[in-house]
């Protein structure tokens, strides 16, 4: 894991890398991807997807290519897809490399084994999905899956009814 020192969405250029520049203001919900079981098991922090409607429906994603989840998602097919919370953010950093976490990724929160890799013991939105394809777009990967299962149990408000689905938008995390 490499903790960078300055901010992975600054620009010092600005005019160098303009889809970059316009992803970062679009904004969008923070989701954790994860992929394995055991020693295999690895996670990306990933705002660059979207759901797809139909029967079965599927979700889409911009994915690093070069990282340990793209791999291990393309190996065994299946992972899972959780939408993260406010009290989420630290474990959001860490999973996207820019945080700490000692002992290692799958220690800083509990986790549960399912059918498609290791779902955060305390989201209340998950999918189980399958690989579907595979094929790289500029300098991502964009992957569809198929949603297997979709479990929702919450409404996304915290104890006082003030929205609390973790959101990125320019370098920085809010609440929607």
């Amino acid at each position: 894991m490499t903790i960078h020192s300055t901010h992975p969405f600054a620009d010092p250029e600005p005019g160098r890398d303009p889809a970059r520049r316009l992803r970062g203001r679009l904004g969008g919900a923070v989701s954790l991807w994860t992929a394995g079981e055991g020693t295999s098991r690895v996670g990306l922090t990933v705002s660059s997807f979207m759901v797809a409607g139909g029967e079965p429906g599927r979700v889409l994603a911009l994915l690093d290519p070069d990282s340990d989840l793209t791999d291990e998602l393309e190996d065994t097919g299946w992972g899972v897809v959780q939408l993260l919370r406010w009290h989420h953010r630290d474990l959001a950093e860490m999973f996207a490399g820019m945080g700490p976490a000692p002992g290692g990724l799958f220690k800083q929160a509990e986790f549960v084994d399912t059918p498609w890799g290791p779902r955060l013991a305390d989201v209340e939105v998950w999918a189980g999905v399958r690989l579907e394809s595979a094929v790289d777009v500029g300098w991502s990967r964009l992957v569809t899956c198929v949603l297997d299962q979709v479990e929702i149990t919450g409404d996304g408000v915290d104890g006082a009814g003030q929205p609390d689905s973790l959101t990125h938008r320019r370098g920085r995390y809010g609440r929607a």
